[in-house]
């Protein structure tokens, strides 16, 4: 049995972020540079706390995907 159907997975990589929400690199990154996702430095790497990325894309927050050009 795989660890995610165990484990809900707790962080992203940028690159797995991308993939869950079918949002480019840029736009991901711009998000990031505009408060509206939460991003967390630990050693060399960058993740994404899945409880932002699920906040972004549920629309449960403040968060506006349409705020960002770039990716329509």
């Amino acid at each position: 049995m795989p660890a995610t159907e165990i484990y809900p997975k707790l962080a992203y990589s940028i690159r797995e972020a991308c993939e869950a929400s079918s949002l480019g690199k840029t736009t991901i990154y711009s998000l990031i540079a505009a408060s509206r996702l939460r991003a967390i430095r630990i050693g060399g790497r960058t993740v994404i706390p899945a409880d932002s990325l699920n906040a972004l894309l549920n629309g449960d927050s403040d968060n506006r995907i349409e705020a960002i050009a770039g990716d329509a």
